[in-house]
């Protein structure tokens, strides 16, 4: 599952050293110790995006956001304990520490159950909308199966879930669905098992959800066909469920500038001047995750989409999170975005980043 010391940090390493360790593997935690080896703290994936949400820069220490008291199990631990204390607590990772506080392994759930990387998870991809300001291009050939880095958009998410453990897939689709369907099939040549939602109708980003009839077991991965991004899907996954949210959404970082001095008045009198002043939003990145019994909610026949969606269950007072990604994200929704893709693949050798 991978080497435990990749995961170690010192307090004044920054955030963004963090991000990297985290990203190493798949231990999803990293641990701060001092020089000799003492556990200060630990930092997660999720400890790092909620960061982000209050506004914390990459290159501040560590230390700012450590949970200063994790929990940890002495080398003598109870397997059979700890698997339930794990289990009832959420925990993915639980340090292993000696008599004098110091690191000597790192216990991680999935070693303990022994489990396969099958993610029983479903996972939704909107592959149904027109194309329209990729026209010419879309006339004769559906946006998810352009070509970038010398294969299709929607084959490059689908292998990129399949290599996160993902095999079972939704693909909506409306606009030109039968070539969509001829290329993906059942799915088999992908190891993955792949089914259709055809819109009669377009329904949205959420509206197509309320044409799943079999019932789901497990939070449902929602993401639009056009995205090309390099976030670990296990981990908004994780946060979510952390969150015990009704329904997740990935969020970026967008800021633009504006090209004038701003004036801010009080009636007729100038109280403040801006010159080019930054605005900074976090906006909708088209990635979400959903509790599973939430798709009853989704009224059949109806269009509506996703942030829609969101707006009705606040409106209702229902939990729901914000994941923030700051790993590679490109919308390829216009034709410039598109050819910055293609660049970025060229760059690469291979997928967009």
């Amino acid at each position: 599952m991978g080497n435990w010391k990749d995961a170690l940090v010192g307090p004044r390493d920054s955030l963004l050293t963090a991000i990297e360790s985290i990203g190493r593997g798949v231990l999803q935690i990293s641990l701060v110790i001092d020089d000799a080896g003492r556990l200060l703290g630990s930092v997660t994936d999720g400890d790092i995006r909620r960061a982000i949400l209050k506004g914390v820069e990459l290159n501040q220490p560590v230390s700012l956001i450590m949970n200063k008291d994790p929990f940890c199990v002495a080398p003598d631990y109870d397997k059979e304990d700890l698997k339930e204390v794990m289990l009832s607590h959420r925990y993915h990772q639980v340090p292993v520490v000696d008599h004098k506080r110091r690191v000597v392994d790192l216990v991680i759930i999935e070693d303990l159950f022994k489990r396969a990387r099958h993610k029983d998870n479903w996972v939704v991809l909107m592959a149904g909308g027109l194309g329209t300001r990729l026209q010419p291009l879309t006339d004769t050939t559906p946006k998810p199966l352009i070509e970038v880095g010398g294969k299709p958009i929607l084959e490059t998410i689908i292998d990129k879930f399949v290599s996160q453990g993902f095999e079972n897939f939704y693909l909506s689709v409306n606009y030109k669905g039968e070539q969509i369907k001829d290329y993906f099939g059942d799915g088999s040549n992908w190891n993955a098992q792949i089914r259709y939602l055809s819109e009669d109708q377009r329904l949205g980003t959420a509206g197509a959800l309320s044409l799943i009839e079999e019932p789901l077991s497990e939070p449902v991965i929602v993401m639009n066909a056009d995205l090309v991004t390099d976030v670990d899907f296990n981990r908004i996954l994780h946060f979510h469920l952390e969150q015990r949210a009704k329904g997740t959404m990935a969020v970026r970082a967008y800021e633009f500038q504006v090209d004038f001095g701003v004036v801010e008045l009080n009636e007729a009198r100038i109280s403040a001047i801006s010159e080019k002043p930054v605005h900074k939003f976090m906006v909708n990145a088209g990635i979400y995750v959903l509790d599973q019994n939430s798709l009853a909610e989704i009224p059949k026949n109806m269009a509506i989409d996703m942030p829609a969606l969101f707006e009705r269950w606040l409106a209702a007072g229902d939990d729901c999170a914000a994941f923030p990604i700051h790993e590679y994200w490109l919308d390829v929704g216009r034709i410039e975005d598109l050819e910055r893709a293609k660049q970025s693949a060229k760059r690469v050798g291979g997928s967009p980043k």
